[in-house]
């Protein structure tokens, strides 16, 4: 699709050959003046540029803008066909202050530009039908020129197939493209030609000037080093320098448009989605068909007679024109969440939720009553919901999010429902550990996949399926390891059921953990609700041998220095567990000549000393082992 340029009406019948032409910026960034020279449409004999105008431009150009470029590019061409056809390009007015460029959007450059046009007793030529209707209201002659599309492809229509999903031109290197469909497809090379940074650039403003001259085309974001467009069903990235490290430019294009019946949803699914979901996720990996599946859900909601909008950025949705499209790139979050809540949708498509502040828009317009279907990647279904957490309090969600569609190579994988209940997580015992939960459900079996709850300052997102742990079985293993390792070296914790579970720990460290009279334990399992039971010397699930704890025969003997403790010569470099009264004490490895040297001027050194004074048994344990 190319474009074909029709004059419309100026304020009063012209003359082919307009004695002298006020062309303002619009007129100069889609190069259309030369072009009507070239076809001897207009046959001036003088063109004064403001200087307003080069100023604009200049300034877009510094900002590495394509639309600067291309205007800069229009000057030079008209002095070059001044020569061809005799007329004079000359610039005259001011540059504008600081204030008028900072205004420029509100109107306050083109209304220099028709002070100059009335001043010279000129005609102003614009592609602006705001300025055009001012112009002519204060009595400017006014030529304006608007669009209508003729076929003519596009100008990277001939890198695309029916199998290619994305082109990728990057200078000095050989173009490149994705080919296949959602989830299976491959990266090749189509074409040995190698553009250098000029080429690139060409192909970069050519693009730009198609963008801003056709109806079906929009240039979503214009930034210092990259520069987004959608034209008809292309969504096209450029990025340059020094953004990026050299120019490029990624075409995606879709490949096939499905409607939702060929995604061939069971009775159920459908009842679902037509008449209860009201906050529905599509989520999937990039590249599986997230986009496509918002598309046939859009269709499949109008065919309903819905009232259906969408927001995205950049706007590349293919959807009928009943469906009003918003640009994130042209309003504010507040101005959409305005419009949206005035103009009533049933449904409302949010394309690529990214940040914290499209989820909040997200949730408030769900809050407020609109439908809303959200596009977010995900590599698993609960991630997208994760995304909520910590942006929107945990017991709001199950109110905004009530279905996560996930999406794997083109297709529906798996579907999630979510609700709330007040109760005790599964597993857990205690009635005063009972809280809000949220629970997500398999659609398609209701069996409980997930709860989401807080423990202690956290929130945690527990699987609960058949297949794997228990919420206790995966959240107590460490929750409780690190509660049990505050009283011992380290630790093993194995779940037994969902209230039960075994504690490993090193040999002479149970009773620091069990504590006088049980009293430490006790206190560990009413906080947790979980019955610990507590195995001393061995590891869980993977002990290869059968150990046996003994106590072994020892003499004490005080020095002027330390407490020499020996055992019998066997014992020699063996771990061994001293405690005293039946509390443990600690931990320590004999020496060649099985002898345990302890100071005497350390804590520890006079716990002993008095024991032993006091005629107390100390008590030495140690392991044996046999297969």
């Amino acid at each position: 699709m190319a474009k074909k340029i029709t004059t419309i009406r100026p304020a009063k019948k012209i003359a082919p050959r307009a004695l002298k032409l006020v062309p303002d910026t619009s007129i100069i960034i889609e190069g259309l003046l030369s072009k009507k020279i070239e076809k001897k449409k207009l046959k001036p004999s003088i063109i004064i540029v403001h200087e307003a105008v080069m100023a604009e431009l200049e300034s877009q150009a510094n900002r590495n803008r394509e639309t600067g470029y291309l205007g800069l590019e229009e000057v030079k061409k008209l002095r070059e066909l001044g020569k061809k056809f005799r007329f004079r390009v000359i610039f005259k007015g001011k540059r504008p202050s600081e204030f008028e460029i900072k205004h420029a959007k509100t109107g306050e450059i083109d209304s220099l530009i028709r002070q100059l046009a009335s001043f010279e007793k000129a005609t102003l030529v614009t592609a602006d039908k705001v300025q055009s209707l001012v112009a002519e209201s204060k009595g400017i002659r006014v030529i304006l020129y608007e669009f209508e599309l003729e076929e003519k492809p596009f100008v990277l229509e001939k890198y695309f197939d029916k199998n290619t999903m994305s082109v990728h031109i990057k200078e000095e290197c050989t173009i490149k493209a994705k080919k296949g469909k959602p989830g299976e497809w491959e990266y090749i090379e189509i074409s040995k030609e190698t553009l250098d940074r000029e080429a690139v650039k060409e192909l970069a403003k050519a693009i730009t000037e198609e963008a801003s001259s056709r109806t079906d085309g929009f240039i979503e974001s214009d930034r210092r080093g990259s520069t987004i467009i959608q034209l008809a069903t292309y969504r096209i990235v450029i990025t340059r320098p020094p953004f990026a490290d050299g120019y490029e430019i990624t075409a995606v294009h879709p490949i096939k448009k499905l409607a939702l019946k060929e995604y061939n949803l069971n009775e159920k699914i459908m009842s679902r989605i037509d008449e209860k979901a009201e906050g529905i996720l599509i989520a999937g990996a990039p590249g599986h068909g997230k986009t496509t599946f918002a598309q046939a859900l859009a269709e499949h909601y109008l065919k309903k007679k819905k009232v259906i909008k969408t927001i995205e950025s950049p706007r590349d949705l293919t959807l009928s024109d009943e469906v009003t499209q918003y640009s994130m790139n042209y309003g504010s979050s507040q101005e959409i969440h305005d419009i949206l809540l005035l103009s009533r949708p049933d449904y409302t498509i949010f394309d690529e939720m990214r940040n914290t502040e499209d989820f909040r828009l997200f949730s408030d317009l769900r809050l407020s009553g609109v439908g809303m279907v959200g596009v977010i990647h995900a590599t698993k279904p609960i991630d997208a919901i994760q995304r909520f957490i910590g942006r929107i309090e945990l017991g709001v969600i199950p109110h905004i999010v009530d279905t996560v569609i996930f999406i794997t190579n083109g297709a529906i994988s798996q579907i999630f429902s979510l609700n709330m209940q007040v109760k005790v997580p599964t597993g857990m015992t205690e009635a005063d550990l009972a809280r809000p939960v949220v629970l997500v459900n398999d659609f398609n079996t209701g069996r409980l996949e997930f709860e989401i709850y807080t423990y202690g300052e956290q929130t945690v997102v527990i699987p609960v399926s058949a297949e794997q742990r228990t919420p206790v079985r995966k959240l107590a293993e460490e929750t409780i390891k690190r509660e049990i390792t505050k009283y011992v070296s380290k630790a093993e914790v194995e779940m037994l059921s969902d209230n039960r579970c075994r504690v490993y720990v090193p040999l002479g460290q149970k009773s620091g953990l069990i504590g006088r009279q049980g009293r430490t334990i006790e206190e560990i399992e009413d906080r947790l609700g979980v019955s610990i039971d507590v195995i001393e010397g061995a590891q869980k699930k993977h002990v290869k041998r059968e150990e046996r704890i003994e106590t072994m025969a020892y003499q004490v003997k005080i020095d002027k220095k330390n407490i020499l403790i020996r055992l019998s010569p066997e014992n020699a470099y063996k771990e061994v567990d001293i405690y005293v009264g039946g509390d443990y004490l600690l931990s320590a490895t004999a020496s060649k000549k099985s002898i345990i040297k302890i100071t005497k001027y350390n804590k520890i050194g006079r716990i002993l000393i008095k024991a032993v004074q006091a005629g107390e048994e100390l008590e030495i344990r140690g392991s044996s082992s046999s297969s």
